[in-house]
Formats: C-alpha cells, structure tokens, sequence
C-alpha cells in the first residue's frame, strides 16, 4: 500500500525544499510529523532489505544470484542520505571481495566490463577508498585499458560489447576523481552521442537517436564534471521539456515511476535547475510508503504509486533516494555520513 501525501503536506514540501535552496544558517528542525517525506528513512528502509545486512541478490527459477550492480546503487543511496554508513561499509565490503568482484567486473584478461568497473571504481571513491587498489586490482587502470582511440569505453568479452552511455558516463565519474582527470576524448565522445533534441540515447550510432531520460540524467551529471557545461545544458533543457505536469519523468516504456524521476531529479537540482528539482522531489514523496502501511514497508519508495511491489521497492529506493537529496554523483561522500538504518517516524 502506497499512502500518498495530502495536498497542503505537498505544499509544505515544495515549499520547505525552495527555501532550503537559499539557507545558508542550519536550524534545528521541529521532530518530522507521520507522513513527512525522509530521505533517511527511505535509506534506512533500503538497509534492512539487504540480505545479511551486505548484499542484494537476483532470484531467477528459485536460484539466488548476487546482485552487484543494485548493492553498490544502495551504497550511493546510503551515502547521499548520509545515513546507513555500516551498511555502507558492509555492502562494499562483499562487492569488493574478490569472487564477487570478479563475477562482477571481469578477470581483466579475458573479460572486463567497462560498466561494472566504472561503477565500482565510483563507489569505492564515494566512500573514501582507493581503486587503484581493491584486493590488489588496479579498476582505474583496468578501466583506462578499456578506452578505445575514439575515447569510447568498452567491454572486452567473448560474449560481446555491451558496453553503452551509462559505461560512458560512469567512466567519467569514476574518472574525475583520480589526479589525472577525465580524458577529453572520453567526454567529447559522449558529447558527441547527443540526439538533435539534446537528450542522450542509451546506444550511440541508432538510426535514430532517441533521448532517454534515465541516460540523460546521468549523462550531463558525467559531462558537467569533465568540464563539458554546454553539452550538460542542452541534457537538461530537454529534461525540462519532458517533465510532467505532476513533475515525475517517465521511462522508455512511457511509465512515469521513480527510478527515473530519481536520477532526473538528482541530475537537476546537481545542474541548478531547482524548481524543476523541487517539483520532482514531490513526485518522489507522493511515492514513499507511509505510516499506514505495515511497518515493514514504510519509508520504502514505491516503483509507480501501484499496489506496493517489494521486488521492485529496492531499485526504486535506491535512485529515488539519490533525488530527494539532490546530490550529484560527483559530489556524494560519506566524510559526515552515521551509521544505522533510520525509520520513518510515526506517531
């Protein structure tokens, strides 16, 4: 059960969140009242669902397979709330080992995943790491030798490239926090794949070329941080142009949800665009799980406003949480984060 938010909450909200945007002063705020939306419990809730407190995992046919990719999107969550930083700690802990990491990046002779090594490289950094040594693996130089001359970051594999824009822009990301930078010729490469539009597709060099928005939102957060400003700019005007009226963005199957009103949202309010920002975050609200809701679930971000999905809740948190708070990638740290997993408070 999803219990969506009354008109003047919402009004609060969006009004709390504007004039947070020109606080420079903290203030002490009065204890949250049931139904309020919260980030950290949001994070909080997402904590509780990995499995041994370290872990998500993919269950097909009755088999449990670990799931790499949505483990370290919960690390990024847990470190844009600043909330849940054990879980953190814990979650890296295993995504790092060396059979989970190597099912998950590669072996780095016969298979390397641009993408995976992108993004574990990032979530290492995030919480203060060094990837140029995770369990005696280099995942900058690994994913340097992925860099083909044309600056695009691919996969070597015997079962294909399946390399695409988010690879792309997680390389950047990744990239930007070494001494060296991003190479140029990376970011021009993904400038390069923009649709006339100005949003940025999944796969580059389609017949026709059509803006994606969970792509895009990622995209221009990754371009921002090379420097490449203008190219960021057009991703986000055309984010504007196709926000909805209730301020939620849809994803490739026309389904407005919250996975990609999340990185929409974080990809705006990173980009300046706060109105907008502000605007999605109450999308967002409307969707967590409030204090009517079996205790299990509160906190929880729904995936669509549906019946409420537990199988598809974690995701959704996950990117949801990564909107509400508005940090960009390139700017998430755990340098303030706590520990423990939070709960939405309910009287």
């Amino acid at each position: 059960m999803v219990v969506r938010l009354s008109r003047h909450r919402l009004l609060a909200l969006l009004c709390g969140v504007l004039a947070a945007l020109t606080l420079t002063t903290p203030v002490i705020a009065a204890p949250p009242q049931a139904g309020t939306v919260r980030s950290d419990a949001a994070a909080g809730w997402l904590a509780r669902q990995l499995v041994d407190g370290e872990r998500f995992e993919a269950v097909f046919d009755g088999v449990a397979y670990p799931d790499q990719g949505l483990t370290l999107d919960a690390v990024f969550a847990f470190a844009a709330a600043g909330v849940a930083d054990d879980f953190g700690a814990r979650a890296l802990a295993w995504a790092t080992r060396p059979d989970v990491r190597d099912g998950y990046i590669g072996d780095g002779t016969t298979e390397a995943y641009a993408g995976a090594t992108a993004k574990l490289a990032l979530a290492v950094a995030v919480r203060g790491g060094d990837p140029t040594d995770v369990g005696g693996v280099d995942l900058i130089a690994r994913l340097e030798s992925l860099q083909d001359p044309g600056g695009r970051f691919t996969d070597r594999s015997a079962w294909g490239d399946f390399s695409n824009s988010f690879s792309q822009s997680f390389a950047i990301l990744a990239l930007d926090r070494t001494a060296q930078g991003v190479p140029a010729v990376a970011a021009g490469w993904l400038a390069g794949t923009r649709c006339p539009d100005g949003g940025y597709p999944l796969l580059p060099a389609q017949p026709v070329c059509v803006s994606d928005v969970d792509v895009t939102a990622v995209a221009v957060q990754a371009l921002r941080a090379a420097g490449r400003k203008a190219d960021a700019a057009a991703g986000l005007q055309w984010l504007l142009s196709v926000q909805r009226a209730d301020g939620g963005f849809t994803n490739a199957g026309g389904v407005a949800n919250a996975n990609s009103t999340g990185l929409a949202a974080q990809a705006l309010r990173d980009g300046g665009r706060p109105l907008a920002w502000a605007r999605a975050r109450v999308f967002l609200a409307d969707l967590q799980v409030g204090c009517a809701a079996p205790v299990t679930d509160r906190g929880a971000v729904d995936f669509d406003g549906g019946v409420f999905d537990p199988g598809t809740a974690p995701r959704a948190t996950a990117q949801a949480v990564l909107g509400l708070t508005g940090t960009g990638y390139a700017r998430l740290s755990t340098v303030t984060a706590t520990a423990g997993a939070p709960t939405l408070p309910c009287r």
